[in-house]
């Protein structure tokens, strides 16, 4: 699942709004590289969880050039659970298209679950995905451990193609959430005279 994505730069935005953006980062330590994701958004943890355990709703927060498609019998509505079996069909590549097989392995209810690869473009992959309700909404962490195969040339193509693919996804899922549910705002804190 390796193709090149062109990055939109943040050279408009006042230093207010940058710190508002949720950062994508990829940090690597013996061979495996980990990206994380954190972004609040203002709903309950209740909707957060409903939406993102519906293994259904994936296909609206993946970009359409990926032509992501799930092959299973996954129904919408339906909540993921341990030992699911999940294959999709994606397009890494203009007229490229791949299997791409997950299991959920772990679950627990409004808290977390994991997915992990079990036969696709990566060596290995384990993407967890943390729900924490605050304060006026839930904040998400999505944690994906990940190795590419072929050695030098995994670790090239990490350089040149599947770091900014990555960030791409994971930029565009950061912007869909927002669409659909809106902005996070900080609660204000109430100052002495208010009180």
């Amino acid at each position: 699942m390796w193709f090149w994505v062109v990055m939109p730069t943040n050279r408009d935005m006042s230093t207010a709004q940058l710190a508002k953006v949720p950062k994508v980062s990829i940090t690597s330590h013996s061979g495996i590289y980990t990206l994380s994701v954190q972004q609040k958004l203002p709903i309950s943890l209740e909707e957060a969880w409903s939406f993102l355990s519906d293994p259904t709703n994936l296909k609206m927060i993946t970009p359409d050039y990926m032509r992501f498609e799930i092959t299973s019998d996954t129904q919408p509505g339906n909540t993921m659970f341990e030992g699911q079996i999940i294959s999709y069909r994606v397009s890494p590549l203009p007229g490229i298209r791949m299997n791409w097989v997950t299991e959920i392995t772990h679950v627990e209810d409004q808290r977390y679950f994991v997915d992990e690869q079990r036969f696709g473009p990566y060596t290995m992959w384990h993407h967890e995905h943390w729900l924490d309700p605050i304060e006026g909404g839930v904040d998400m962490l999505d944690r994906v451990s990940y190795k590419i195969p072929l050695g030098p040339i995994g670790k090239l193509a990490q350089v040149i193609m599947v770091r900014r693919q990555l960030q791409g996804i994971f930029d565009y899922r950061i912007d869909k959430l927002h669409e659909v549910f809106g902005e996070y705002a900080e609660p204000v804190a109430e100052s002495a005279a208010d009180v």
